[in-house]
């Protein structure tokens, strides 16, 4: 049997939970997703969802190549069982499990100094948080928060996606979050005001796997390197910016959008 490991090497193309990498047949649109919703291939794992009375669209395949996907295998990591690990120069979370293996989740980070690090808590999650940019990222980019200065619900036009991990440090909130997002783009790539980002799929994978409360470790630059030299330094800085969800999910899904429906026992 051929043991696959998540640092130190690289995984080979398979590797999704439980399947193949391989493109997934193409779907029938009129009976499988919006009208609004061009057809796409897309790997196993990153198809349509409804969550909430949402439709997620599927992620086109061009994003997940090669170590943009999801991941499973034996960790090699320094970060003890049942927390994450969270590496911002590799553009990779870890979920480390007690019996040794970890999924590895491709994330988006914040640009150059602008991400947490070192050890916080995962106090509690939510599915479809509402969003309200801080008072830093307002005042050091108004043109780009400006417009949202008073918050958006949860919902398809929230830039924290499906679902959202809150950090905690010392008893207080860090105002940094574990997040979904619509921006494709950023995912194996920096630009954020500094919260860490999943592809809407792998933070519903996630958010599916783990409780409340949970330690969260993010490498330091040094931890970066000696742990994951291979993958240090992935991706390119982008430009801070807003999806308009409109322009990924149509005109129709946009003005038919409100606040989600789900059962609040199921956060934590």
């Amino acid at each position: 049997m051929t043991v696959q490991y998540l640092t130190r090497r690289s995984f080979t193309a398979m590797a999704l939970m439980g399947g193949a990498a391989a493109c997934a047949p193409q779907l029938d649109v009129e009976d499988e997703i919006p009208v609004t919703q061009a057809r796409v291939d897309f790997i196993e794992g990153y198809g349509p969802i409804e969550d909430a009375g949402y439709i997620l669209p599927a992620i086109p395949a061009e994003y997940t190549q090669g170590v943009n996907r999801r991941m499973s295998g034996i960790y090699q990591g320094e970060a003890p069982p049942n927390s994450l690990d969270v590496d911002p120069y590799a553009k990779f979370l870890y979920h480390v499990k007690e019996d040794g293996t970890a999924t590895r989740y491709p994330v988006g980070v914040g640009r150059a100094g602008r991400s947490i690090r070192g050890r916080a808590r995962l106090q509690f999650k939510r599915k479809w948080p509402s969003w309200t940019p801080t008072a830093n990222m307002l005042r050091t980019e108004p043109e780009v928060y400006g417009p949202f200065a008073a918050g958006l619900p949860g919902g398809l036009r929230s830039p924290l996606g499906a679902r959202a991990l809150y950090l905690f440090r010392n008893g207080r909130d860090t105002r940094y979050r574990i997040h979904g997002t619509n921006d494709l783009e950023s995912i194996g790539n920096s630009g954020s005001a500094g919260c860490i980002r999943l592809f809407n799929q792998d933070i519903i994978h996630l958010y599916d796997q783990i409780d409340a409360p949970m330690t969260v470790l993010i490498r330091s630059e040094e931890e970066s390197q000696r742990i994951d030299p291979e993958y240090f330094g992935r991706g390119i800085e982008l430009p801070p910016k807003i999806i308009d969800p409109e322009e990924l999910l149509g005109e129709e899904a946009i003005a038919n959008d409100r606040p989600p429906v789900f059962d609040l026992e199921d956060e934590a």
